[in-house]
């Protein structure tokens, strides 16, 4: 992708014309602060959300939170009127091509910011999802990072102040452009796939309204409900998954060091060739998804947060699935920094001394917290236990996040039951 300066005009020909006159250099830094300090005292957000994380940005801008102290309160629907792009949530595929043509007409300088954990990284669709793109940077060059799932709005808040102090370092010395997207052929797979994708829906309009209006001819007193049904066409031509550019440590490098320290870790692989020569052929984004003890469980994720070839400083998620004799709780973590990925899978035996009418409203399993170590998983690890039932040991305030305190059961579980609800047939 070509790097196209900022439209600055004559304020980009400062350095050239005054940097030569004695004192020159002076008047340039003088226009740059007064610049940067106008647009960074007045960010306009584009009005664009894809996914839950939007709420909370929508949230930003209301009485409570009040985003007009920060100059961002005029959120743009055009964005030709725009400066600052706020992506805030899941990116699909389809969604991908839409994205990337709003960014590139907003006009330059132009920022954005990754708001939420699947905006950053896809989140907890990171692993094995046709359907989602992996992190906001593979499309768009990103300037600013707000994890949380989703964030609140005083993270949105440091956000803008982070890229704030971004804007003032800026100088026309060294004029602004759109930077770099980390693997530009990303972006084409995406467009292809969306012209491919328009064009066999034409193909299939225009044979189904040619099977209508045969039916048609040839029954013209026909007057059941019947429709003809759908021509079944080729299936969506899969695009071949290009993976990132790796930066960090090798899936093979952290399992040993993993397997060194906890010696009963284990990794899923689905696959019956030995472990080790699976894992070297990971592509580079792919996630070390690891098995691990529930008594290893909080020294495992204190090890790879503290030592300092892992630096796993951003916890994307927390989540937990359902299965009949125990829960497989999953812990997801990435180094910002350094890009590598480990996510830790917990099994929590069920504990089936509880009688069984009293189950479906009782919690099963328990699992140690993390909150001490990464505190917004305290959020997290609420809203498992609210829709789970897994209580979280030492946890600081463990209570219900979504539903009402008084609310009977637990909605993700197997054995949820309500009065209210619909029982369809299996």
């Amino acid at each position: 992708m070509e790097k196209r300066n900022s439209q600055m005009g004559i304020i980009n020909l400062a350095p050239k014309i005054l940097d030569p006159i004695p004192g020159g250099k002076y008047v340039v830094n003088a226009i740059d602060y007064v610049v940067n300090w106008a647009r960074a005292n007045s960010i306009w957000p584009l009005t664009y959300g894809t996914s839950c994380c939007a709420i909370e940005m929508m949230s930003s801008s209301m009485a409570r939170y009040d985003i007009a102290r920060f100059g961002s309160e005029v959120f743009r629907a055009s964005p030709r009127q725009a400066d600052l792009f706020i992506i805030a949530g899941t990116i699909t595929r389809r969604m991908a091509p839409a994205l990337q043509m709003l960014w590139e007409q907003m006009p330059g300088p132009k920022y954005v910011l990754a708001m939420g954990a699947c905006t950053i990284s896809g989140g907890p669709f990171i692993y094995d999802n046709y359907a989602v793109v992996r992190g906001a940077q593979n499309l768009i060059p990103v300037d600013v990072f707000v994890p949380g799932c989703p964030p609140r709005p005083e993270a949105l808040f440091h956000g803008l102040l982070t890229l704030r102090e971004k804007i003032l370092k800026e100088t026309c010395r060294n004029p602004w452009h759109e930077g770099e997207i980390r693997n530009v052929s990303t972006m084409d797979r995406y467009r292809e796939a969306a012209k491919t994708w328009a064009a066999l829906e034409q193909i299939k309009d225009e044979e189904m309204a040619e099977a209508r209006a045969k039916f048609k001819e040839e029954n013209p007193d026909y007057k059941s409900s019947f429709k003809p049904v759908r021509i079944k066409k080729e299936d969506f031509p899969e695009v071949p998954r290009i993976p990132c550019k790796r930066f960090g440590m090798h899936q093979i490098d952290i399992y040993r060091k993993l397997k060194t320290k906890f010696p009963n870790i284990t990794v899923h692989t689905h696959s019956e060739d030995p472990i080790e020569s699976v894992i070297e052929a990971m592509p580079a984004d792919h996630p070390l998804e690891v098995m691990i003890n529930v008594e290893d469980y909080v020294a495992a994720v204190e090890y790879v947060k503290n030592d300092p070839e892992f630096k796993m400083n951003y916890l994307i998620d927390v989540t937990a699935i359902d299965y009949d004799d125990h829960f497989d709780m999953v812990t997801q973590l990435r180094s910002i920094e350094l890009g590598h990925k480990v996510f830790f899978c917990v099994q929590i035996k069920k504990d089936f001394n509880i009688p069984e009418e009293r189950r479906p409203t009782a919690l099963l399993g328990t699992v140690p917290t993390i909150s001490h170590l990464y505190p917004g998983a305290e959020v997290k690890e609420r809203e498992v236990y609210d829709m789970f039932g897994i209580n979280f040991e030492g946890h600081p305030d463990l209570r219900r996040i979504f539903l009402d305190k008084d609310f009977v059961g637990f909605p993700l579980r197997k054995d949820f039951t309500h009065p209210e609800m619909i029982r369809r047939p299996v």
